[in-house]
């Protein structure tokens, strides 16, 4: 995993995320997930690239399962867009690169 992604679990959530004082992009994922694994990488790369403007946190569904049923989330992957600690978008599924980076451009905007 990149070094601009965090781990998040429930306990850190809302100071992590909530509280963050820049946008965030939390991936919530499982390890036997297939799309989880083929959109990992493009979510490293954009968490690189925009790493200055966003946090980006991965979130297991499997080992912390307070947060995902706190947003609804029925399926993986799904990446849940913060601006000043609520959710502003939502990515469901396996998308190309274009549409993730449209809603952080969104995000930083």
């Amino acid at each position: 995993m990149s070094e601009a992604i965090t781990d998040i679990d429930d306990s850190r959530f809302d100071a992590d995320v909530v509280g963050s004082d820049k946008p965030v992009v939390v991936d919530f994922w499982a390890p036997w997930c297939g799309p989880c694994r083929a959109i990992a990488p493009i979510v490293e790369e954009l968490a690189t690239t925009y790493a200055s403007q966003v946090n980006f946190f991965k979130c297991n569904v499997d080992d912390n399962p307070l947060i995902p049923t706190k947003f609804a989330i029925k399926s993986i992957p799904t990446l849940i867009f913060f601006k000043d600690g609520k959710a502003v978008d939502q990515i469901v599924g396996r998308v190309d690169s274009s549409k993730i980076e449209a809603c952080i451009k969104n995000l930083i905007a």
